[in-house]
C-alpha cells in the first residue's frame, strides 16, 4: 500500500515531537515536512506537495483556518486534518464551512488521530467524538427525528451504507463484498460508525437505523 505523505505544521516543538512519535510508528504513513507557523507551512507545502496536511489553528504569522483557505485555493485535492485544543461551536462552523476533512481535539490525539488518517485515506472524514458530540446536542433535543438527522450527518456516505448492511445483519465480509471495499476497510468503518454515534453493541446500531428509516422493522 502507498505510504501517506504527512506534513506537521504546529508551532510548539514539543506538539510536533510527539506527533513524529505517535505517526512515525506507522509503517504506512510518511512524515515529509514540519513547520511552525501557516506562513511558512503553506510555502513548503506548495513546493513539498504532501498528501495530508496536520495543522494547529492557533499560531504566529498565519492561522492554521487562513493557512487552510489559502492551500485550498492552491490545492483542492490537499487533505486537512485539524489538530487543536479548541472545541467551540464557532470553531467548528469555520471547519465545516470549509469542508475540512478532520477535526482531532489535541487532548485524544493519540488514537483519535490514526483514526482520522485511516478515514480520510478511504475517503471520508473524521470528527473527535467531543466534537460530533456537541453537532449532536446542536439538533432540536425536543425532537427524536431531528436528533437522528443530525446524528446521521456526522457520517459519511459510505459510513451510511455500511450502517445500512450491518442494520440487515451483515457481516463485515459480507458488507465488505456488497460494496466492494476489503473486509478491513468494513471493519474500520463500521468502528468509526460506534464511535460517531457513541455506541457500544450491534444491537444499538440496529435500532438507530430502524428509527431513522434506514431498514424496515423486520429487515433482520
Amino acid at each position: 500500500m502507498k505510504k501517506v505523505r504527512l506534513f506537521l505544521v504546529d508551532d510548539h516543538v514539543i506538539v510536533r515531537e510527539g506527533l513524529r512519535h505517535i505517526l512515525g510508528r506507522q509503517s504506512d504513513l510518511e512524515i515529509v515536512g514540519e513547520a511552525g507557523d501557516g506562513q511558512s507551512a503553506c510555502e513548503q507545502i506548495q513546493e513539498i506537495k504532501p498528501d495530508l496536511v496536520i495543522m494547529d489553528i492557533s499560531m504566529p504569522r498565519m492561522s492554521g483556518l487562513e493557512a487552510a483557505r489559502r492551500l485550498r485555493r492552491q490545492n483542492r485535492q490537499l487533505k486537512i486534518i485539524m489538530l487543536t485544543r479548541h472545541d467551540s461551536n464557532e470553531f467548528i462552523d469555520q471547519l465545516r464551512s470549509q469542508h475540512i476533512e478532520g477535526y482531532v481535539l489535541k487532548d485524544d490525539a493519540g488514537d483519535d488521530l490514526l483514526q482520522a488518517i485511516q478515514a480520510i485515506r478511504q475517503g471520508g472524514t473524521y470528527l473527535s467524538p467531543r466534537v460530533a458530540g456537541r453537532l449532536t446536542e446542536r439538533s432540536s433535543p425536543s425532537l427524536e427525528a431531528s436528533n437522528r438527522s443530525g446524528s446521521l450527518a456526522l457520517l459519511t456516505d459510505r459510513e451510511c451504507e455500511v450502517l445500512k448492511l450491518i442494520a440487515q445483519g451483515k457481516s463485515n465480509e459480507e458488507a465488505a463484498r456488497a460494496l466492494q471495499i476489503s473486509p478491513r476497510t468494513a471493519k474500520v468503518h463500521r468502528a468509526n460508525i460506534m464511535k460517531k454515534l457513541d455506541f457500544h453493541k450491534a444491537a444499538d446500531l440496529v435500532k438507530f437505523a430502524v428509527k431513522a428509516g434506514m431498514v424496515e422493522t423486520g429487515a433482520r
